[in-house]
C-alpha cells in the first residue's frame, strides 16, 4: 500500500511498472487517472488549485485502502494525489490496484476513488474568467458512497 501527496506530476507507466514489479501472481492491473477539466458546471476553468490537510489526508487515504483490502482480495494499492496549481489537462490523481482477478481490482479501484472524493480532506479552488471560487462537494459523490454501504 502506497499513498503519496505531491506537487510534481507522475509518470503513469513508471508507477504501474513499479506497482507490479516482481509479483508474478498479478493477473489484473486497474488504474484510474483523474485530470483537470477545462469546463465545470458550464464555466471555463483556467486553472485549479488543490489544498490538503497534511498528515490527516494521508491517514484518511490509508484508511480507505485498508477498507478496500478488507472487502476485496487485492495485492497492491497505490494512491497519488497532487496538490498545488494545475492547468486543464494536467493529471490530478492516480489510483492503481493489482490483484489476481480483474473484477476485484476494478471494484477496489472504484471504491477507493469514490471514498477519496468524499472522505479525504482536499479542497479545490477553480480560477475562471469571472474569478476564483471554492468547489463545493457534489451530491453524486455522496450517492456513490451510499452504493458502497449497501455492499
Amino acid at each position: 500500500m502506497t499513498v503519496r501527496i505531491q506537487i510534481a506530476d507522475f509518470d503513469l507507466s513508471a508507477e504501474i511498472a513499479a506497482l507490479r514489479s516482481g509479483d508474478l501472481e498479478v493477473g489484473a492491473i486497474v488504474s484510474f487517472v483523474g485530470t483537470v477539466r477545462d469546463m465545470n458546471d458550464g464555466s471555463q476553468v483556467n486553472s485549479m488549485e488543490l489544498e490538503h490537510y497534511a498528515g490527516m489526508t494521508e491517514k484518511a487515504l490509508a484508511a480507505i485502502i485498508v477498507d478496500a483490502k478488507s472487502r476485496w482480495t487485492i495485492h497492491q494499492a497505490l494512491v497519488i494525489h497532487r496538490i498545488g496549481k494545475m492547468l486543464p489537462g494536467d493529471q490530478i490523481v492516480l489510483v492503481a490496484i493489482t490483484g489476481q482477478h480483474r473484477g476485484e481490482a476494478f471494484a477496489a479501484c472504484e471504491f477507493i476513488m469514490d471514498y477519496l472524493k468524499t472522505a479525504a480532506p482536499f479542497w479545490k479552488k477553480e480560477a475562471t474568467p469571472t474569478g476564483e471560487h471554492w468547489v463545493d462537494a457534489r451530491s453524486t459523490d455522496d450517492e456513490a458512497i451510499e452504493r458502497w454501504r449497501k455492499i
